[in-house]
């Protein structure tokens, strides 16, 4: 039943509702700290820019300026500032990129897997000791704030540290299955690869699919999102200074015409894609009608539960950072509470602490979430929250005409709390905003049978003092990560990705010991050397048993 309409609380901070027809010129609108990151890595790098200027392909190890006809604008989100020019590659530069990581397939898969090793070490270096650059274009094109733009870098710079012992991890098998008989299996790289990124971490999914799928011996083609692709044209210089060979690793660019063109390209063997339902559905289903592995992560509407025993201050504090960090747009946010038996009373004061939460721009001091990605997904999430005042939802913090001193043309959503039901619009569809759902349980039976009607299964948590209690929510619930009084429960990248349901499409998960198997496969090679063969004269013709 739709719960019943009341009186709306007072909206966050209700001002008038910014909106943009355009793009300002470059640096017009950046504060002086943001304009001197911007013309810093304009000057530094290669292949991005911040200041205006276009964003480059990388293909054969050179950054190389696009003849592309149609271009897309990357603005800074929180003042609609134009910061560079993405091209919507050509057919005969994706061509090009192809066959440079073809050619380059052919000396780099027969290299020592010591020399992949090196390589791996060597970017962890690069990456570590320019971290800094990486977050500041994270910052400017993606809206983060400084300090979550460089957890975006660490969470990846982890797979990179642990691909170095990919050694061990390509370690084959040798057994003697008969006299002076062997059968051994060894791991061989697949071809060309391609990685298609979302916009939400510009840094670490590109740091999922590099590391893992050149130390194994592969070549990649990456596609970041066109809405901010300069940190991977970063990561792309610096796997060139860290010794990568040219055409081990392509860049290129676009929408829908390049993500197609990745599907159909007989030459590329497997794609990994992170991001949203239908582009997911979309690639998977293309992809593998020619032929490819495909792991593709896709939604997600992520529970966690609050038992009346929890933790009251560390569970409030754990959703509140889980809902609204990175204002809400990571595929592992939670973006449904679900509040069991006496835990109801606990809104109001979750309601308060969400008011103390800054939002600002990234590089001001004191920035808890930073603005959304564009404009059109700031009218998408504050349509999901109008729909659920139509559908008799309360609104018990609204972040709707949320405005920042100093930003008037900032994509500005502000932390929202709504008690709903899961029938309403707002709870089926993912909002992937700074917007939190609370829905009431009576049991955690009942809490349980709401996560699991649910279609996604990415994550969930739980929290509670009782051992006996979590014990049954990790072996009942049907989700594939789960956490534990732990908000956001993302494996280490020693254990690999395990979201299911209509989270995931493919066989093969990301990154830990999954992700070497994604990238390879098993050769297995039989061979017999009798010594009596040296000396004998006479062939058996006897069935051969092995015995």
């Amino acid at each position: 039943m739709p719960l019943a309409k009341l009186p709306r609380p007072a909206r966050l901070r209700v001002r008038s509702y910014a909106t943009t027809t355009g793009s300002r010129p470059p640096l017009s609108g950046l504060s002086a700290t943001a304009k001197t990151k911007a013309e810093q890595l304009s000057k530094e790098w290669k292949g991005t820019s911040a200041t205006g200027e276009n964003t480059k392909n990388f293909i054969g190890g050179e950054f190389v300026e696009s003849k592309a006809d149609k271009w897309i604008d990357v603005v800074d989100p929180a003042t609609q500032t134009l910061l560079t020019r993405v091209p919507e590659t050509t057919s005969s530069e994706f061509e090009q990129a192809v066959s440079a990581a073809s050619q380059a397939y052919k000396t780099w898969s027969r290299s020592s897997v010591l020399t992949r090793q090196r390589f791996v070490m060597e970017l962890q270096h690069q990456l570590r000791q320019h971290g800094d650059a990486i977050a500041n274009s994270i910052v400017l094109e993606q809206g983060k704030t400084y300090p979550d733009a460089q957890g975006d870098l660490l969470r990846g710079l982890q797979v990179v540290e642990t691909a170095c012992g990919i050694p061990s991890a390509l370690m084959g098998q040798t057994i003697e299955v008969s006299k002076d008989m062997d059968t051994s299996t060894r791991r061989l790289p697949l071809g060309v690869c391609a990685s298609i990124a979302p916009f939400n971490f510009p840094a670490m999914i590109p740091l999922w699919t590099i590391p893992m799928a050149l130390a194994t011996g592969n070549t990649l083609v990456l596609k970041p999102s066109e809405r901010d692709p300069g940190a991977a044209m970063i990561i792309a210089e610096l796997c060139k200074r860290a010794g990568l060979p040219e055409g081990v690793l392509n860049v290129i660019h676009g929408t829908v015409p390049t993500v197609n063109a990745i599907c159909d390209h007989p030459a590329i063997k497997a794609i990994s894609f992170v991001g949203g339902d239908r582009a997911g559905k979309h690639i998977y289903e293309r992809g593998r009608a020619t032929g490819k592995r495909v792991q593709a992560n896709l939604g997600a509407k992520n529970h966690a539960v609050l038992m009346p025993d929890a933790n009251k201050n560390h569970a409030l504090n754990s959703i509140i950072g889980a809902a609204f960090g990175a204002a809400g747009q990571r595929c592992m946010a939670i973006s449904v509470a679900v509040l069991v038996g006496p835990t109801h009373s606990w809104i109001p004061e979750l309601v308060e602490r969400a008011k103390k939460l800054k939002v600002n721009q990234g590089f001001e001091q004191g920035a808890d979430l930073g603005p959304v990605i564009s404009p059109a997904a700031k009218q998408r999430i504050t349509s999901l929250i109008a729909s659920a005042e139509e559908e008799g939802g309360i609104i018990a913090l609204d972040g709707r005409g949320y405005q920042v001193p100093g930003y008037p043309d900032g994509n500005w959503v502000g932390p929202t709390v709504i008690e709903a039901t899961t029938t309403m619009r707002c709870y089926r569809e993912e909002i992937f905003g700074p917007v939190l759902i609370v829905i009431k349980a009576d049991t955690l039976d009942d809490a349980l049978a709401i996560i699991n009607e649910n279609k996604y299964g990415n994550g969930t948590a739980i929290f509670t003092q009782s051992g006996a209690t979590a014990r049954k929510f990790e072996r009942e619930v049907e989700v594939g990560q789960v956490g534990v009084n732990v908000p956001i429960p993302v494996p280490l990248p020693m254990f690999s990705w395990s979201g299911n349901k209509a989270s995931f499409l493919g066989d093969v998960p990301f990154y830990g010991r999954h992700g070497i198997d994604f990238y390879t496969q098993n050769k297995t090679t039989t061979s017999l050397w009798k010594a009596e063969d040296a000396i004998g004269n006479k062939a058996s013709v006897d069935m051969p048993t092995h015995n």
